[in-house]
């Protein structure tokens, strides 16, 4: 089954407020084998409402709408499906209305007419109670087609979802789940690693669907996805599509799902019973920030030194004067003394450093903005690296952190 969601409100237009509504039914809907295969966001506007409806409500689909079912006169949702589906009456629903006056009164506000014809449907709807608003939610079966309305408040229609929509659906409908893997890299850009992986890609399965999903912060997301799932035991043969990739590009793949990098160091450093210790420049904390936004980090996380001064770098890490005269601060010889610095000061098994040049002024024709340079020390010694990152300040030091962290896992997998 394919499905369409509609979001109402000019608030959404305009930006006023971010639509976290339609991702999350998205992805409610996928997890039972619905497909979604558009998203739309329109106005509070009558005409526009009954085109859009005209437009996407097919035979044999979903279209499920949020928003426009509020109180007040610009809500107008109910009224335009009532004539849609041609409603005769509005008829009163008696247990949402016993909803709306408990609402009222641990509220301590008045139940005016307003509030009373909230509970009024069209009908033409199954209703669907909402026993944490005021606003129900309507199923309406229409030309073949199934059209959903639910509030707009993000909790209500969550709850909703859960415990009214997907039931219904699973129950009125044969539905063929989707499977989906995805997988996450690092350190291949997306040319680079569809390059690489083109012969695996193209010998997979035809009924194994193959999407990039790239981002400079974290890297290339890769989503197997198998939306005819009687071909087989799908788990099994994306089991193995997942191993012949890893033979192609080894360590890059580094976890799948929701993985992120720090938590796969942390990881990896409670695998080794190992610590680690921080000493940033330019990324100014932000390392640091995203080593202990792990819980249990406290197990392998030492500590940090956010060196931005000279002296710091100097006076507490150790590094050299004349190696800071002769390179400058932003060089792979005072990255490699910061790590060194940092790993003997705090006692760790691993220590990362960085110094660079994030942006907007600094940078030289040597060292443009976006310069940095990395260093791992480790029991096994020090490897430094030099990277350019043409971005903004807060999107160079978010790239600046990720590669740091992967710099260390990269490290430890090798001298694992």
């Amino acid at each position: 089954m394919d499905a369409t969601i509609i979001t109402i409100g000019d608030e959404i237009l305009i930006g006023q407020i971010t639509d976290t509504n339609s991702a999350f039914i998205a992805k409610t809907l996928n997890n039972i084998g619905v497909r979604i295969k558009e998203i739309r966001s329109i106005s509070d506007n009558k005409n526009r409402i009954i085109n859009t409806l005209n437009d996407v409500l097919k035979p044999g689909g979903l279209v499920l709408m949020t928003g426009g079912l509020g109180p007040t006169s610009d809500d107008i949702t109910k009224k335009v499906l009532a004539e849609y589906t041609g409603a005769q009456r509005m008829v009163l629903h008696e247990e949402q209305l016993t909803v709306i006056e408990y609402i009222a009164l641990k509220r301590k506000i008045p139940m005016s007419a307003l509030n009373r014809a909230q509970a009024e449907v069209p009908d033409t709807c199954e209703v669907l109670l909402n026993c944490l608003g005021t606003a129900p939610g309507m199923w309406f079966a229409h030309n073949g087609a199934v059209l959903v309305s639910l509030p707009g408040v993000p909790f209500e229609m969550q709850a909703l979802m859960q415990e009214k929509v997907m039931p219904g659906l699973q129950q009125r409908f044969q539905l063929r789940p989707i499977y989906h893997r995805t997988l996450m890299t690092f350190g291949l850009p997306e040319s680079m690693l569809a390059e690489c992986i083109a012969p695996w890609e193209n010998a997979l399965p035809p009924y194994l669907k193959l999407a990039y999903l790239p981002n400079p912060l974290t890297g290339v997301k890769l989503r197997l996805s198998a939306y005819d799932t009687t071909q087989g035991n799908v788990a099994e043969e994306v089991e193995r599509q997942v191993w012949r990739l890893r033979q192609v590009i080894g360590d890059a793949l580094y976890g799948e799902e929701s993985d992120t990098l720090e938590q796969v160091v942390g990881r990896l450093l409670l695998e080794k019973g190992a610590t680690v210790a921080v000493a940033e420049s330019c990324t100014g904390g932000a390392i640091a920030s995203l080593i202990t936004s792990v819980p249990g980090s406290s197990a392998y996380f030492k500590g940090a030194v956010v060196a931005y001064d000279n002296a710091v770098k100097t006076g507490l890490l150790g590094v050299a004067d004349n190696t800071l005269q002769t390179h400058g601060a932003v060089s792979l010889p005072v990255v490699e003394q910061m790590a060194v610095g940092v790993r003997r000061a705090l006692n760790a098994d691993y220590a990362i450093a960085t110094s660079g040049i994030a942006g907007p002024g600094g940078g030289t024709p040597e060292k443009p903005v976006g310069t940095v340079c990395f260093a791992v020390a480790s029991p096994s010694g020090v490897h430094a690296e030099r990277l350019s990152f043409a971005a903004d300040r807060a999107r160079n030091i978010a790239r600046a952190s990720a590669n740091a962290l992967n710099l260390l896992r990269m490290n430890m997998l090798k001298n694992n």
